[in-house]
């Protein structure tokens, strides 16, 4: 375990004096490889946590890992191996998708909400992350939470900051419960179906006592043949029995096989990582949170005016959809397909310019946009940290 660079957050501090200071704001990055997420940058300084690396606690026993914002996730991701452990949310790299460079910090983890496919089981990134050290947009030094999990009252600091892509502060160090690596994993895949009957399966999936920690479904147009996928995971003994068992439950939706090892590690990394609608690069990319019932008809609705690619996460939960980035890359068919279905949609991957034109995140309600404003005063009045990033004008 190494000690606190309390000298690297010092400069940190300073650098957001010189900021407040000069009245410049400031683009807060780890290495960059999400900077091409959001709207574009409306500041000419950029203050990055390169400098803040390294490991400042783990607790095997206890199931706890804290280091600070810079340090690489692969570096996490191997200390914790090492015992045998691993983030639970399964993070995702957004790199292949981007074409960004660089290793991914776990500041960038923590600011950006990364949850990958074993969320629907383990929950958010957000979920298992219980302290955080921040640098204020008044220069302060602010530490929430700890090391252990316990119930909040009030304000939680901790879960605010997470997702807030830069926008409130400035993170320094993190701090997360981990769970232990299963022995072993295996997937199970179903041949054929459509997109309503795969999501039927997946939640009929997620419903039995199997415990499935991925559940995801390829159309045709992404695979040859669509496939649609349940993982397992767990001790050795146990994945056999569950995989048939799981199989026999399933049986009325399609014939199945399964995969493991090597290669069921791979599908759920192209899952994960959005692989599949890498190209054509020059192509939009958004994402859609939604209610698994509604995800197939969402789809078809939106088919009616726009040419896309599609696949399906977390059960149907999360769609990821291409499209070419013309006019508003799709942002006004895309939403109006999604009024008053309670889902919401963001453009991950499009031109700057059309970033810079459309709202990238969900736009808010008048109420929320107060309440999300006074929130942002409250952290950064003098608007420092990225500013416009998620909302234009906040």
């Amino acid at each position: 375990m190494s000690a606190p660079s309390l000298f690297a957050e010092q400069e940190l501090i300073d650098s957001v004096h010189a900021a407040l200071k000069a009245a410049t704001p400031l683009s807060i990055i780890g290495s960059g490889t999400k900077s091409q997420i959001g709207r574009p940058a409306q500041s000419d300084k950029t203050l990055s946590t390169s400098a803040l690396t390294g490991i400042t606690l783990h607790e095997p026993a206890e199931m706890v890992i804290a280091a600070r914002s810079g340090t690489p996730l692969a570096e996490v991701e191997r200390r914790l191996a090492d015992k045998k452990q691993m983030l639970p949310f399964e993070p995702m790299d957004y790199r292949p998708l981007l074409g960004s460079a660089g290793e991914p910090t776990i500041g960038g983890v923590v600011a950006a909400n990364l949850s990958g496919p074993r969320r629907i089981m383990a929950g958010a990134c957000r979920d298992s992350l219980i302290g955080v050290r921040l640098v204020n947009g008044k220069g302060e030094l602010v530490k929430s939470g700890g090391r252990v999990m316990k119930n909040v009252t009030g304000l939680d600091l901790v879960k605010l900051v997470c997702g807030s892509w830069g926008t409130l502060g400035v993170l320094t160090e993190v701090t997360f419960k981990v769970l232990p690596k299963p022995q072993r994993s295996a997937t199970l895949v179903l041949h054929g179906l459509d997109d309503a009957n795969a999501i039927a399966a997946l939640s009929a999936g997620l419903g039995s006592p199997f415990e499935v920690s991925g559940a995801a479904h390829l159309p045709n147009g992404v695979e040859r043949v669509s496939a649609t996928l349940l993982r397992l995971e767990g001790f050795d003994e146990q994945i056999t029995y569950r995989l048939d068992a799981l199989k026999k439950q399933l049986h009325r939706f399609a014939a199945a096989d399964y995969v493991e090892g090597a290669r069921s590690a791979a599908l759920w990394r192209s899952v994960r990582d959005a692989t599949f609608l890498v190209e054509p690069r020059e192509n939009a990319v958004w994402r859609i949170s939604i209610a698994p019932s509604k995800a197939a008809k969402i789809i078809a609705e939106i088919k009616k005016s726009l040419t896309i690619r599609h696949f399906y996460d977390w059960g149907g939960g999360l769609i990821w959809l291409s499209l070419p980035a013309t006019g508003d890359a799709g942002a006004a068919a895309i939403r109006s397909a999604l009024f008053g279905t309670g889902g919401y949609a963001t453009l991950v991957r499009g031109p700057a310019d059309i970033r810079a034109a459309i709202d990238v995140f969900e736009p808010l309600s008048p109420a929320l946009r107060v309440l999300t404003a006074g929130i942002k005063q409250s952290f950064d009045p003098d608007g420092l940290f990225n500013p416009g990033r998620m909302i234009a004008g906040i």
